[in-house]
């Protein structure tokens, strides 16, 4: 199996010439190294120019400017040519010697494996949120894995004609996966502590990845028929609204009947249930209106193909496209 490696970098210039020895140490000569510069600010483009020109197996794809980490996998994942694509930090943090046994869970069947930093060297406050989010992660869609937010995981090549990656999707890949019927598993890997630089994720990476968390499930559970889940709430909460509505004005009518006591009149003015079902009526009719809508917009981006990012420079092209150069602006 040809193996392609992708890492994302984002100033990480100080580790990246000991990432490639150690990369070099245990991929195979027809192997390949893809590096993708998220918009780095330091001199990572050049270091990683230098190995390239020492080395053709490396590939480089630089972004014009930061991205993100989803963008840049997205990148890396679409230039590869390689049957089985690996996804590896760039600090060295992940250890390219875990390389061999990811290839060959793969080789026994696997479609996905996923890294478990089972000890890490992080941080309380970056290591108990993680937990329990991960947790989380595995309550709701299914898919049992210790540790959704490891860098390092291994993929056959042919996921990613089915998935585009965006926002803060890329930690989500094993579940997409096995939506579409992928089998995933996961490998305890060894999580070293940080040499060089520092952590580029904040408390903020949490909350986005709370909300890329209900779009997943979304995706997974209803991405190919939104008006289905939108239009059953809407519908519920429409019905619930009218039936009140109905009993309410049914009782005003009967009230009013010939024959019916004055004391017995029955108004509407002034009551709560009014206003409530009303406000349900008009909730569940904006449900339906939105999941036209989301049919709508899933039937155009079917049909469209684009991306979120801009490249500005590739080195190296193995997949028989024509290189880019750097354009003049």
């Amino acid at each position: 199996m040809k193996l392609s490696a992708v890492i994302p970098v984002f100033n990480e210039e100080e580790s990246l010439e000991e990432l490639y020895r150690q990369l070099t140490a245990v991929i195979a000569p027809d192997d390949e190294i893809i590096f993708v510069d998220d918009g780095s600010t330091d001199g990572s483009w050049g270091k990683i120019e230098a190995l390239a020109r020492g080395d053709k197996r490396v590939r480089a794809i630089r972004f014009r400017r930061n991205f993100g980490k989803a963008a840049a996998l997205d990148a890396g994942f679409h230039a590869a040519a390689g049957s089985v694509v690996m996804s590896l930090d760039a600090d060295l943090q992940d250890d390219p010697a875990e390389i061999p046994e990811f290839l060959r869970m793969i080789d026994s069947g696997l479609d996905v494996v996923s890294g478990w930093k089972k000890v890490r060297h992080d941080p309380w406050h970056k290591v108990f949120p993680s937990r329990i989010f991960n947790a989380m992660v595995s309550s709701l869609t299914g898919v049992k894995l210790h540790d959704h937010n490891c860098g390092m995981k291994a993929y056959r090549r042919e996921i990613f004609d089915e998935l585009t990656l965006y926002g803060e999707l890329h930690r989500f890949v094993p579940v997409l996966a096995a939506a579409r019927g992928y089998k995933v598993g996961e490998k305890v890997v060894a999580h070293r502590a940080r040499v060089f630089g520092h952590s580029k994720y904040g408390f903020n990476r949490f909350v986005k990845g709370f909300l890329d968390l209900l779009t997943v499930k979304f995706i997974t559970g209803y991405g190919g028929r939104p008006a289905h889940a939108l239009g059953t709430v809407g519908l519920i909460c429409f019905g619930v609204g009218a039936l009140i509505l109905a009993y309410l004005a049914a009782r005003w009518g009967i009230s009013r009947l010939p024959g019916m006591p004055a004391e017995k009149l029955y108004f509407l003015s002034g009551r709560p249930a009014v206003i409530y079902s009303a406000a349900l009526c008009l909730f569940g009719g904006q449900l339906l209106s939105t999941g036209i809508i989301a049919e709508l917009l899933l039937s155009y981006r079917k049909q469209a193909d684009r991306k979120d990012y801009s490249i500005k420079q590739i080195i190296g092209d193995n997949r028989g496209g024509t290189s880019v150069s750097d354009q003049p602006k």
